[in-house]
């Protein structure tokens, strides 16, 4: 991949083209010292990737992934030194377009595993954008949908997602009547710290998923490991390796096939804002089933990827605006 980077201290930009250069599929097109330089450059030439830090001079990076996303847009990773203090701040980029987020490489004793973690999430975002996506196996049959009394609503999101998620939630009351699960593009690292802040404006409590609970109105679950998310025929919730053929995980795709499978009751699919195609053939077997989809619109999306892929797939049953999903939530299940 063609790579930017946006970083102020020499020190980091060192370690990362250190990392970089144990991949020679990957190469740096330019380096910028704030993030105005970095809008600049990418006007020049766009990257594959940029690498963008968050506290820079002048223009931070939470503004330009702003900016870029809104006159070049184009995968944006956030490499930083201090996640814990600037958590707010990842999930202000993420919300407008930044994939993921990862530490900034060391130049010490940790260099290689810090630069094995980079690695692997310029991996991750080559696979959401399609580069070496392996190929799908063809559809399995839709097993026949078993109504019953639990209500399921599944949100998966992906770049752009934790603001759109944090809109819905903030929108939905105390006393909604379905257990929620989110299934976003995060590193798992950082998912403690997402649900906590989503709760912050939420009315039902967020929390990480647990294995063996089954999902119920008045907790929203999280996906928050390195696998994916699934459910036993009981409905009840587990992390699993496989498939392992879906390289980002969790997969929004494996865990809308779990739902058609296993779950015993009624299930709403929502397919928000995010950078290439997972989810988007999950959500089509949930509208097969029988299940109400809705996927996010253009206007409203960050990345317009997911959504695009199932309004193409014509998974979507509904598609609508950001500030339009919590009220047809609420409308669906009343």
């Amino acid at each position: 991949m063609k790579i930017g980077i946006a970083n102020d201290m020499p020190l980091a930009v060192q370690a990362i083209r250190r990392a970089l250069a144990q991949n020679g599929a990957h190469s740096v097109v330019w380096t910028a010292t704030n993030g105005a330089e970095a809008v600049a450059l990418c006007r020049q030439e766009l990257p594959d990737l940029i690498l963008m830090d968050l506290l820079m001079p002048e223009v931070d990076g939470v503004e330009a992934v702003r900016r870029i996303m809104a006159a070049t847009p184009c995968p944006i990773l956030i490499v930083t030194s201090d996640v814990d203090r600037n958590m707010s701040l990842v999930f202000r980029a993420m919300g407008h377009g930044a994939v993921d987020v990862v530490m900034t490489p060391t130049m010490g004793s940790r260099h290689a595993a810090d630069a094995a973690a980079l690695l692997r999430k310029i991996d991750n975002i080559s696979w959401l954008t399609g580069n070496g996506r392996p190929k799908r196996a063809a559809p399995s049959p839709v097993p026949p949908r078993r109504h019953g009394r639990q209500h399921l609503v599944a949100i998966g999101a992906s770049a752009g997602g934790p603001v759109s998620l944090e809109r819905i939630l903030r929108s939905l009351p105390a006393d909604f009547p379905a257990g929620i699960v989110l299934v976003q593009h995060v590193d798992p690292v950082f998912a403690a710290d997402m649900a906590d802040w989503l709760s912050l404006t939420s009315a039902i409590p967020v929390r990480l998923a647990r294995t063996g609970e089954v999902p119920l109105p008045g907790t929203v679950l999280l996906a928050g490991t390195s696998d994916h998310l699934a459910m036993d025929v009981a409905g009840r919730l587990a992390y699993v390796a496989e498939p392992a053929e879906h390289f980002y995980k969790p997969s929004i795709d494996v865990f809308f096939d779990a739902i058609v499978a296993n779950w015993p009751g009624d299930a709403i699919g929502v397919l928000l804002t995010g950078m290439g195609q997972d989810g988007a053939r999950g959500l089509k077997k949930l509208r097969d089933w029988g299940a109400l989809t809705i996927a996010q619109d253009r206007a409203t999306s960050a990345v317009y990827g997911m959504p695009k892929a199932a309004a193409e797939l014509g998974a979507a049953l509904e598609i609508l605006p950001l500030s339009g999903i919590a009220p047809r939530l609420i409308e669906a299940l009343a």
